[in-house]
């Protein structure tokens, strides 16, 4: 596997597929604790699982070779397969097989190591990837807009309600009294939840890092309006938390005092930077004067980023591209940040390095829905200006060198910008209470469109990624569902007319194998039996001063390269209170496809790169398929259902 293309692929695809199922399964009032759990009487609430939760388990070498070899068949010919097959057998043959095998389950029984994976893949991941976290590792949610227009569409106010029912949830996590959430019961990992506020990343060389604060002596966020950074306290004068109207007011002035003309200066492209650059620059921006490292701290710190932007996107395509982009000046990409436009809509940017997308995914929920619910005090009262705490404003002092670094920097961002593209399809066809009236996963249905959408594109099976969550183990974060199977490559090849005419009665027979693997390779995969990071740990433990002799054939071999190229890197988030959610594609050929399924809709945000081949032509080709295969799925399982009722007719009336 291309090192970079892994690096990209792993900052990306974080939010599951059973995201959805996490967050239902969590409101439920199961057990407690769970058969074959025990609550830990030293911690607190929402980590009391966790001394309990299962160690990631080491995959059997035969299993896996096994998996491998079916995920592959149908991305190669016949005679690289059996170079391929040949290729595997020697290595699980091998004596250097066991070795690695051997070594990978002494680190994972090691006493006080919780995962074999965790410290390996959250390096090579994401703290050791140098390209810019936007756009190849963050991602981003678009909130659906709120209801009450006369607050809905103001910037002020829907800045400030987002604040005031985020406030609720950061002290459930920051005091560790947050229900942990479950899947069918099962417990998952919460750990991560340490990274939802008030931390940072920081560039470093050769990797990042990353930085917790405490929350009660950093009780603020930081605002970021024309390109100017402000801190506003979460508390008022009197030292009680800062009600909805005052925080209505302090963004009201902050836009006054941001004035109408942006900073020439704006801190924030830094963040956008190729992180070996922003590392140097980083330094050159603490040498330019003392009070900086200050003022960085402060932004470091804060409870999360606010983004007042003075952009208006109406359409989904525009609020996507700015929620996900945006002005480089105007963002700290190193912390989660809220996005709240000019026009009052929003959404949420997530950095990526230290936790995945359920925990944000729950957050974002709870704001939303509690706002949506009336939860929160959103009153609106007279504000006494002696009430509210002073705003501060961040002023850096920078050199020369810093601003001739910044101007690199932003013409560095925009020819990222410029190379890539992005497009959302808000199909409303049919949606999941179709899909299920067809007795049909929802998501592998979709999955099976997408496979169907990329043939029609391209003549051949896409190389395709899905994510599934593996956070039922200690530390776990993802592993690869591999979505095309031998089953789905011979129902496209019927649907395409490949394999010969076929009756729909048969293509349907072809859909429900592929559906079926697919969602079997999904639970292997949410077990931690998946092909992609067993092949990852084992190969980690090959020395790397090995000449390429000495590296196992399976790693060499065309298939290995060809098989983690993701061309289609998926993922499935759906949530009643958002319009939409996206990343970036992982292979410079290939292409983002996030996706919501909603009860009469599927909505797709799809990504793409100039450079890799795939511009606006190609994006905008895939969309017409994905509309166009996801119609032809419907009218397949209509016409086989169709040719039921009629057989069953035919039969009814021969028996009279």
């Amino acid at each position: 596997m291309n090192r970079q293309a892994m690096l990209r692929l792993a900052s990306k695809r974080v939010l599951s597929r059973s995201v959805t199922m996490a967050r239902k399964s969590s409101t439920n009032a199961p057990q407690d604790p769970p058969p074959g759990y025990a609550i830990d009487p030293k911690a607190v609430p929402m980590l009391r699982y966790e001394a309990s939760l299962p160690h990631l388990p080491v995959p059997a070498l035969e299993a896996t070779a096994a998996k491998y070899l079916d995920t592959v068949k149908p991305l190669l010919t016949p005679s690289e397969f059996a170079t391929t097959k040949s290729a595997v057998q020697e290595f699980v043959a091998s004596p250097h097989a066991a070795e690695l095998q051997t070594l990978l389950q002494k680190r994972a029984s090691e006493e006080g190591r919780d995962s074999w994976l965790s410290e390996w893949w959250n390096d090579v991941a994401y703290m050791a990837y140098r390209d810019p976290v936007v756009v190849f590792v963050s991602y981003f949610f678009i909130h659906l807009d709120d209801s009450v227009k006369r607050r809905g569409k103001d910037q002020a106010k829907r800045a400030a309600s987002l604040i005031k029912a985020m406030l609720p949830f950061r002290d459930l996590t920051e005091s560790g009294r947050l229900e942990p959430e479950k899947v069918r019961g099962i417990p998952l990992a919460m750990s991560s939840y340490k990274w939802l506020f008030h931390s940072s990343r920081y560039p470093t060389k050769p990797s990042d890092t990353a930085e917790k604060f405490d929350y009660k002596t950093h009780n603020h966020i930081v605002v970021v309006r024309k390109n100017k950074f402000y801190t506003v306290p979460l508390t008022n004068a009197q030292g009680k938390e800062v009600s909805y109207a005052e925080l209505e007011a302090q963004f009201n002035k902050i836009k006054a005092l941001a004035g109408s003309e942006p900073s020439p200066v704006g801190i924030g492209a830094f963040t956008a930077d190729n992180r070996d650059h922003w590392t140097e620059n980083r330094v050159k921006l603490l040498s330019a004067s003392p009070k900086n490292a200050e003022l960085l701290e402060k932004i470091e710190s804060a409870m999360i980023v606010v983004a007042l932007d003075d952009a208006s996107p109406v359409t989904r395509d525009q609020v996507s591209w700015e929620t996900w982009t945006g002005n480089a000046r105007n963002r700290w990409f190193d912390k989660h940040q809220i996005i709240v436009f000019e026009n009052g809509k929003s959404g949420f940017l997530g950095e990526h390095s230290c936790m995945d997308g359920t925990p944000t995914l729950r957050l974002n929920e709870f704001i939303l829905g509690a706002i949506d619910k009336g939860k929160v005090d959103l009153a609106e009262t007279d504000v006494a200006p002696s009430s509210l705490p002073a705003v501060e404003e961040l002023k850096f002092e920078v050199s020369s060198e810093v601003e001739g670094a910044l101007k690199l920097a932003e013409g560095r961002y925009a020819e990222l910008l410029g190379d890539h593209h992005m497009k959302v399809l808000h199909y409303e066809g049919y949606g999941k209470n179709l899909m299920k009236q067809f007795k049909t996963s929802p998501d592998a249905w979709a999955q099976m469109v997408k496979q169907l959408a990329f043939h029609k594109l391209e003549g051949r099976p896409g190389v395709c990624y899905e994510s599934a969550q593996t956070r039922k183990f200690k530390l776990g974060r993802t592993e690869v569902i591999r979505s095309v199977s031998n089953e789905s490559k011979a129902w496209v090849d019927a649907m395409e007319g490949v394999s010969g005419d076929a009756k729909p009665e048969k293509l349907r027979e072809l859909f429900r194998n592929a559906v079926k693997r697919h969602t079997t390779y999904a639970a292997w995969a949410a077990d931690g039996q998946g092909v992609d990071r067993h092949l990852f740990g084992l190969k980690q433990l090959i020395p790397k001063s090995s000449s390429p002799d000495k590296v196992p054939s399976i790693y060499t071999d065309k298939a290995y390269g060809k098989s983690n190229h993701w061309e289609l890197s998926t993922s499935q988030l759906s949530s009643p209170y958002f319009d939409g959610w996206g990343y970036g594609e992982v292979v410079p050929d290939g292409f983002g496809l996030s996706y919501s399924i909603g009860d009469d809709y599927v909505r797709w945000t799809v990504s793409s790169s100039e450079k890799g081949g795939r511009g606006k032509e190609a994006n905008e080709k895939l969309i017409h398929y994905l509309a166009e295969a996801a119609g032809e799925v419907r009218k397949m399982m209509e016409a086989a259902a169709k040719a039921d009722a009629a057989a069953a007719k035919h039969e009814a009336s021969s028996k009279l």
